[in-house]
């Protein structure tokens, strides 16, 4: 079905941008609407605020209603329903076109390809991913002069080949790396950085992201845009069944007749899940006592400065693994959740003590690490047995202290935490107001030098920061994550505070946390494929919860993004997802224990029109009880 989608709404070769949109081509030369002025930037404000103000006050149910947002009168809603249940698709086109005036496509045509254009502009210069077909009828109409792939992956391990080999490092740069800014600047030695010569490497001025952003936020609120695309995804989920009833038999045909494949043994990719709760909760149970029987004498934990055995340990949380169910472990997320993401992050605590998450679930205690790293390792294992599935798991960055990218690199090249089934992810926490009322930070800027600084440094001096190049190597990307339904207020311009003068206790806004991550993983990129090593992909958590803004930052800025459900509030901004082929990975049973109920996940509408969507499972160890439910749940 994916295949046909493709070939009717991507055009052939000569189509014209405006034959693709669906808009005549009068207008296909003009590009780009002039710079924005101080009014559209007020209007764009206003937009903002609006939202917000909308996303305080909408009930449940609401956030998922497009017809209610949509300037269509229920006049027009009827007789365009009768026409698409009486009309052959060429009709439906034709009904589009005609109930729009020539002013309004005017606005669509040039709004939606400048939308276009800005994202483009910004993958291509973070390296990230921008789809060849649009990008063809962007720059040339057609032409073949669309640029090649740009990021730069790890390549497999060859057989018989040690995976954490620190032999074949590159040299010592010897650049010096400083933030200014909240951005990371590359210069030749300290003299210039001194002198403020940086290196030759892209940067992003936050003028114009600022300018694009408001021009976007005024594009997703005006009208004549709002119909045309609510109307084009219609028209996409009309085709889709169209499709669907004509060639299901064939396509069911087709797959009986594929010899060795069906859904247990084709390719599956989890491409969000989160490292502390990758294993079901059987998984963990069984664990926790597999390792009380083994290590009970063992020292495995500090208590204010006295060691405890794992015995002792149990006694003083008057418990005893041989006890323990999985009930009574009560890690998995349900009902009590919904809407409560505080009550979600307290079941990564088994059986609500925080001592055995230390234990078992982190990457630094009295251990160093060593249960969770053989729970994953674990997992890894049951994965290489399974042959077909592969994950991506997310471990934390928190930016609170220089030296978690050393320990983290640390524990995973001494413990070799390494699985052929698995590639990692950098996740970054959005807390920066629990550090800083607690006084580990200055200000947020230094949270993100905490974040990126050794990255850069490992980056130019391999040889001096060899366990965390190697980690490096198996990265994939970064992530930004924590509860989107909490509001900031604060709307993203260039009058905010540069992180160095953000020393307030208060969060910055989502898409203050988005463009500081996007700009420095711009010039990491481009340094580090100037040195011939793997590139970073943006991919945050976005348009789980909260306001839209949050997915146009990501529009902007994110290679793909993970559960995107929001998107249903936006047409406009869910037509231009579709248009520009950004990946979502989506998570019905995790959205069902906190933020939408299973039966109103817009999964299968987003696949039907089109939108590139995927699978994934999120927390198993929270959302599923067996190893099976994990593995249907990770597919793509």
């Amino acid at each position: 079905m994916r295949k046909w989608q493709l070939s009717t709404e991507l055009p052939a070769r000569g189509t014209c941008l405006s034959q693709w949109l669906g808009i005549p081509s009068l207008w296909d030369s003009e590009l780009l609407f002039a710079e924005l002025d101080e009014s559209l930037r007020s209007f764009a404000e206003k937009v903002f605020a609006s939202e917000v103000k909308d996303e305080e006050v909408r009930g449940e149910i609401s956030h998922f209603d497009v017809e209610d947002i949509c300037p269509i009168s229920r006049t027009e809603m009827t007789v365009h329903m009768m026409l698409q249940e009486a009309s052959s698709a060429v009709e439906m086109r034709l009904h589009l076109l005609a109930t729009v005036t020539v002013e309004d496509f005017e606005v669509v045509c040039r709004g939606l390809y400048r939308a276009l254009c800005i994202r483009e502009k910004n993958m291509q210069q973070s390296l990230q991913r921008f789809p060849k077909t649009p990008s063809q009828y962007l720059t040339g109409q057609g032409s073949d002069t669309c640029p090649g792939p740009l990021l730069v992956f790890t390549p497999p391990v060859k057989e018989g080949q040690d995976p954490l080999d620190s032999g074949n490092l590159p040299e010592d740069l010897g650049y010096h790396v400083q933030m200014k800014d909240g951005i990371v600047y590359v210069y030749a030695d300290k003299a210039a950085a001194d002198r403020n010569e940086p290196k030759d490497l892209p940067y992003p001025i936050l003028e114009n992201f600022v300018d694009d952003m408001n021009f976007l936020l005024v594009l997703i609120a005006q009208g004549p845009v709002k119909t045309y695309a609510h109307r084009r995804l219609k028209f996409l989920s009309s085709k889709f069944q169209v499709h669907e009833m004509l060639n299901e038999m064939e396509e069911m045909k087709e797959l009986k007749n594929n010899p060795h494949r069906d859904f247990y043994n084709c390719r599956k990719v989890d491409t969000h899940i989160h490292a502390a709760a990758c294993m079901n909760q059987k998984h963990l149970l069984r664990f926790i006592k597999k390792s009380y029987c083994v290590d009970a004498n063992r020292v495995v934990y500090n208590a204010q400065g006295k060691q405890l055995t794992l015995k002792q340990l149990f006694q003083q949380l008057k418990l005893h693994p041989y006890d323990l169910t999985v009930d009574s472990l009560d890690v998995h997320a349900g009902r009590q959740t919904f809407q409560r993401f505080d009550k979600f992050n307290d079941k990564y605590n088994p059986v609500g003590a925080s001592e055995l998450r230390d234990l078992y679930l982190k990457t630094e205690n009295a251990i160093n690490g060593e249960y969770f790293a053989t729970i994953i390792k674990e997992v890894g294992s049951d994965l290489e047995d399974a042959k077909y599935q592969h994950t991506e798991p997310r471990l934390s960055i928190y930016g609170r202290s220089p030296e978690e990218w050393p320990k983290l690199a640390r524990w995973f090249n001494t413990h070799r935490v390494y699985s052929p089934n698995m590639k990692w992810m950098i996740q970054v926490p959005r807390i920066y107001d629990v550090f800083r009322s607690k006084n580990f930070l200055p200000h947020f800027g230094k949270m993100l030098e905490y974040i990126f600084v050794p990255v850069f440094e490992a980056t130019v001096n391999p040889q001096a920061h060899k366990e965390l190049s190697v980690f490096l190597r198996h990265i994939t990307g970064f992530d930004s994550v924590d509860d989107e339904s909490k509001h900031s207020g604060h709307m993203f311009s260039t009058k905010s505070p540069k992180p160095e003068e953000w020393t307030s206790q208060k969060n910055p806004s989502y898409t203050y946390y988005i463009y500081y991550m996007y700009a420095n993983i711009l010039v990491l990129n481009n340094l580090r494929r100037q040195r011939g090593m793997n590139t970073f992909l943006f991919r945050p958590h976005c348009g789980e919860a909260g306001a839209i803004t949050h997915l146009l930052a990501a529009f902007m800025t994110a290679d793909n993004i993970s559960h995107g459900l929001n998107l249903k509030k936006s047409p406009v901004l869910q037509y231009l997802y579709f248009l520009a082929r950004i990946p979502i990975a989506m998570s019905p049973l995790s959205n069902n224990s906190l933020f939408l109920e299973y039966a109103k996940n817009p999964l299968l509408d987003f696949h039907q029109k089109g939108l590139m969507v995927s699978l994934s499972t999120d927390d198993p160890m929270q959302f599923h009880y067996t190893k099976v439910q994990s593995e249907t749940c990770g597919s793509l």
